[in-house]
C-alpha cells in the first residue's frame, strides 16, 4: 500500500483480530500435541477443519479494517468489490484443495499385483519389484510412531513417510484401526500397508508370498512370517 492507504488501515483492530486467531489456533495445536503424548488419538480432521474455517474467517474479516474498502459504517465503498475477489478466491481455492487432499488421504489403500512387482497406488505410492523384496510378514500392531516427516494423518488413515521408535523410517499406507498389516522391505525401504478389510489384507499377503516364492532360490534370505 501507499503511505496514504496505510493510514486508512485500522492496525490496532487488525492486530487484535490476528492475536485472537493465533492464540486460539496455537492453543488447540498445543492441546492436540499433549493429548497425543498422553496416548489419545484426537480426530485430526476436526482440527484441520477448525484451522481452515478460522483462517477463512480471518481472511474475510480482516478486510473490514481496511478503510480504503469500507466506510465508517462498515459498508463497502463503491467500486471496491473487485478488491474482495482475491481473499474470497483464496478461501474458495483453499477449501477445494483441502477437501481434495482429505478425500484422497482417507481412501483405503489400493494395490495391484503385477508381473514385475507390487504396485501401491495413490500419493506416496510406488512399484516394488519382486526380486527387490527382502522381507515380508504380517503384523498385528504398528510400531510406535514418533513423528510424521512427510505425509498425511487424517484420523486413523496414515499415508506417507513416518519415523518410528522400533523400525526407524517407514512408509505407511494404513488404516491403523483395521489390523493386520503387511510389512515388507524393498531395496532398503520399509513399507507397511493394509487394505479395506482384514480378509483383503490376508489375501494380498498370501498373493505376495506366492509371487515372491519363485525367487527364493535366488535370494535364500527372504523371510516369510505369519
Amino acid at each position: 500500500m501507499s503511505k496514504a492507504k496505510k493510514e486508512n488501515v485500522d492496525t490496532e483492530g487488525l492486530g487484535k483480530l490476528m492475536g485472537v486467531f493465533l492464540y486460539l489456533n496455537g492453543a488447540l495445536l498445543l492441546l492436540y500435541g499433549i493429548l497425543q503424548l498422553l496416548g489419545y488419538r484426537p480426530n485430526t480432521g476436526l482440527l484441520i477443519g477448525f484451522i481452515f474455517l478460522s483462517t477463512s474467517y480471518l481472511l474475510i474479516k480482516a478486510q473490514k479494517y481496511d478503510r480504503n474498502l469500507y466506510d465508517e459504517n462498515g459498508k463497502l465503498r463503491e467500486g471496491t468489490y473487485k478488491s474482495m475477489a482475491l481473499p474470497i478466491g483464496i478461501v474458495i481455492i483453499s477449501f477445494i484443495g483441502v477437501a481434495i487432499l482429505m478425500f484422497f488421504s482417507s481412501r483405503p489403500t489400493n494395490i495391484s499385483i503385477l508381473d514385475e512387482g507390487l504396485q501401491i497406488h495413490g500419493m506416496y505410492g510406488s512399484t516394488y519389484p519382486w526380486n527387490n523384496i527382502e522381507n515380508v510378514r504380517l503384523i498385528d500392531e504398528l510400531p510406535y510412531i514418533e513423528i510424521r516427516t512427510n505425509g498425511s494423518a487424517i484420523g486413523p488413515h496414515l499415508k506417507g513417510h513416518f519415523r518410528t521408535r522400533e523400525m526407524g523410517s517407514v512408509i505407511l499406507f494404513v488404516n491403523r484401526d483395521k489390523p493386520p498389516f503387511i510389512y515388507l522391505e524393498s531395496s532398503g525401504r520399509k513399507i507397511i500397508f493394509n487394505l479395506k478389510t482384514e480378509t483383503e489384507t490376508q489375501k494380498a499377503y498370501e498373493e505376495i508370498k506366492r509371487k515372491t516364492q519363485t525367487i527364493i532360490m535366488a535370494k535364500p534370505h527372504i523371510i516369510f512370517q505369519n
